[in-house]
């Protein structure tokens, strides 16, 4: 297998950067998880698929938008209705979740080689990101587990709480450099290093 060539290329500068002095405020890393698949439930096959989907990954997932579930390899949430992204350190996810749920019950696509996951951590990651997206990322609105579909200035994200101060991102490969430049310069007055 080729190893896949992250596109964050000459952008991506291991070190501290920003304001500093006082500390770091976040760490910002490319996660490059081995699966990312969407899973697309047919119309009354929501639970169902849910049901399927926490059966494969062992992940507490519900038909419900926006819940999900997170743990140390695996994470899951619905990001529309009916739609679910589930993400995997291993490959092949898109494989075992096309076995496991069948054509009757929905369609599975791999978009491992189409998007870019980028990890934000840290005391001040809410503070960050809440300056991109109007959106309330404190704890009790948007607690762990939790993920959203949404837009910053038409780069399409999709953003998952995976512990109490880090979030996934998840973004086209196609604006990944663009959306990374973007994240650095949100959280330079808070100090961030690149991991």
């Amino acid at each position: 297998m080729v190893e896949q060539q992250s596109p964050l290329g000459p952008v991506y500068a291991p070190g501290p950067h920003g304001h500093v002095a006082a500390g770091i405020g976040v760490v910002l890393s490319e996660s490059q998880p081995g699966s990312i698949v969407q899973v697309a439930a047919w119309p009354g096959r929501e639970s169902t698929v849910a049901g399927l989907i926490r059966h494969a990954t062992s992940l507490e997932v519900t038909s419900e938008p926006g819940d999900g579930a997170s743990s140390a390899r695996r994470a899951a949430f619905g990001v529309a209705p009916g739609r679910f992204l589930v993400v995997d350190e291993e490959e092949d996810l898109a494989t075992a979740l096309a076995a496991a749920i069948g054509h009757e019950e929905g369609s599975v696509t791999d978009l491992s080689h189409g998007r870019t996951a980028i990890r934000i951590e840290g005391p001040k990651a809410e503070w960050v990101l809440a300056k991109l997206f109007a959106i309330d990322f404190a704890l009790a609105a948007f607690p762990t587990g939790k993920g959203i579909s949404t837009i910053h200035h038409e780069v399409f994200t999709q953003i998952q709480r995976t512990g109490p101060a880090r979030f996934e991102l998840y973004v086209f490969r196609s604006f990944a450099r663009s959306f990374w430049k973007t994240l650095g310069h949100a959280a330079e007055e808070t100090g961030y290093e690149v991991r």
